[in-house]
């Protein structure tokens, strides 16, 4: 993208006051446009959140804040840059995914460790301790996180049925970040970096190994927050926090839908073995000790969720 065009959102479009035509002696209602970046196509449920939460918000600021949501990446900016980008006030809002920030952020690839969150429920409870420094992180890098939505179930898409851990050995596979190439790698695979849309035609079966979880944050630079009336912030962040919850149940039907989807086109589920889970895990739990070596500052949060969840 032209250095031109990241300057003129920054200047002007990041955040822009209109004002509603009026005769002269009305005083106009003054309306925020915010521009909100996000990677994803119209169709990802991630997007769909993101307009629900600008349609709710325009309504709850009586159309003073005014949420323009550009998906598909269409304001220039790639995953691992949004959190740089807010950040800097390139865009004053953007979703984007936690794990791929974690070259400017390490502390945020935590949930992309191998089996530390087993289910949808672990995973709210891995947050319940994540979610204040998640906050930290936004402050520091200049924005305040609005609310925080996973990416559901994760499979392992592959030409072949795998009944077994050694079964894996020697496949390529796409991951989607440093956490899941390690984890594939211990068990033998070749991790490699392959676009999803080029990969999946190819495949016939989806193995429920769930064995990562990510998140999107939608966080706003805190220069363009910071001009917000105060009745205006309580506005968004009540909205925020309203529908997060809707946003996680619709993030888990999404997963339904496409593995039904995945189905009705050729492809074959494949649930593992109780046999195959434990190989899987055992070989991987190196992975977590090494992170929270590497990520002091997880130890504490994921401490405290081990205990929660008797694991520790």
């Amino acid at each position: 993208m032209k250095l031109g065009r990241r300057n003129a959102l920054k200047a002007g479009a990041g955040m822009a006051a209109v004002v509603i035509g009026a005769p002269s002696i009305v005083q106009a209602q003054a309306v925020t446009k915010l521009p909100l970046a996000t990677v994803w196509p119209d169709a990802n449920f991630h997007v769909v959140n993101c307009r629900r939460f600008a349609d709710e918000v325009k309504k709850a600021t009586g159309g003073a804040i005014d949420i323009d949501v550009k998906s598909g990446g269409q304001l220039g900016f790639k995953g691992p840059e949004c959190l740089r980008a807010v950040r800097d006030g390139l865009v004053p809002i953007a979703d984007y995914l936690n794990t791929q920030q974690v070259g400017d952020e390490p502390f945020l690839g935590i949930e992309g460790i191998s089996f530390l969150a087993g289910s949808p429920e672990e995973l709210k409870i891995l947050q319940k301790y994540l979610r204040p420094e998640y906050e930290k992180i936004a402050a520091k890098n200049n924005q305040t996180l609005l609310y925080v939505v996973p990416w559901p179930n994760q499979y392992l898409h592959l030409k072949i049925k795998a009944e077994s851990v050694d079964a894996l050995k020697g496949i390529k596979i796409r991951t989607a970040d440093k956490n899941a190439q390690d984890m594939w790698n211990t068990v033998g695979m070749a991790a490699v970096v392959i676009p999803w849309g080029e990969l999946l035609p190819f495949l016939k079966f989806f193995h429920a190994t769930n064995q990562q979880w990510s998140s999107d944050f939608v966080a706003i630079n805190n220069d363009a927050w910071k001009k917000i009336k105060p009745e205006h912030q309580k506005a968004i962040t009540d909205v925020a926090k309203k529908l997060e919850p809707e946003f996680w149940d619709v993030a888990f039907a999404a997963d339904a839908d496409c593995s039904k989807k995945m189905i009705e086109g050729g492809m074959q589920r494949v649930t593992p073995s109780a046999a195959m889970m434990a190989d899987l895990r055992k070989r991987t739990e190196h992975l977590l000790v090494d992170f929270m070596k590497k990520v002091p500052s997880s130890q504490a949060p994921i401490k405290a969720y081990l205990a929660e969840v008797k694991r520790a």
